[in-house]
């Protein structure tokens, strides 16, 4: 039977990533020291360390989309959910804000009439933001689908954090993005998720406060 550990609540996210780095060398695992902070959170969100081997950075991603938020972009996800999680106060000193427009009615109308994902949709939408945009997928395949098709025709995120999870297309969806010239952190395979999305989000974010 487990023992119940005393922690004070202040120190409680602290104590886990102790654990984390414990259990991270007991499996002889070294993240690179870019990436770090940013596998370590998704796998403090989904207590799996299965992210140690299948988060996937394009070069120099993590640099790259630091940069995108000290410049002020702002982030686009695909569910109310990562916009929740988001740490919208935090992002809003370098200047950016946060945006889903899965309940947009317009989106709804337009999806309805093409007989699309309203997430595909919201990506379209999302390019016309007359601003840079860090795209993060965390549930539709289809939104990562659509962003990958719009490249095709000449549009180019500026990034694409793409942790879509489950069964259909959604291996096939993320190797599309690998398979192109835009920025990305991607986990590989079938598992992700809206708190993955808005973890690895947050997990810049904090970074550079860190840094200062």
């Amino acid at each position: 039977m487990k023992r119940i550990e005393y922690v004070i609540p202040e120190e409680i996210e602290k104590r886990s990533f102790e654990i984390i780095e414990t259990e991270l060398r007991a499996r002889h695992i070294v993240l690179p020291k870019e990436q770090e902070a940013i596998t370590k959170r998704v796998i403090h969100t989904s207590a799996d360390f299965d992210y140690a081997q299948t988060m996937t950075y394009s070069k120099q991603a993590v640099s790259i989309v630091k940069k995108l938020v000290l410049d002020g972009a702002d982030i686009v996800t695909d569910t109310n959910m990562a916009l929740a999680g988001i740490n919208k106060r935090a992002l809003a000193r370098y200047g950016g804000q946060v945006h889903c427009f899965m309940a947009d009615e317009e989106v709804a109308r337009i999806a309805k009439e093409r007989q699309v994902t309203r997430a595909a949709v919201s990506m379209e939408k999302a390019s016309r933001l007359e601003k840079q945009v860090i795209f993060a997928v965390g549930n539709a395949p289809t939104a990562l689908i659509q962003l990958y098709e719009m490249m095709q025709n000449g549009f180019k995120p500026s990034f694409i954090i793409g942790v879509p999870v489950g069964f259909v297309n959604v291996e096939a969806a993320k190797e599309l993005i690998m398979e192109t010239d835009v920025p990305y952190i991607i986990n590989r395979g079938r598992k992700g998720g809206s708190n993955v999305a808005a973890a690895i989000c947050n997990a810049i974010i904090y970074e550079l406060g860190r840094e200062g």
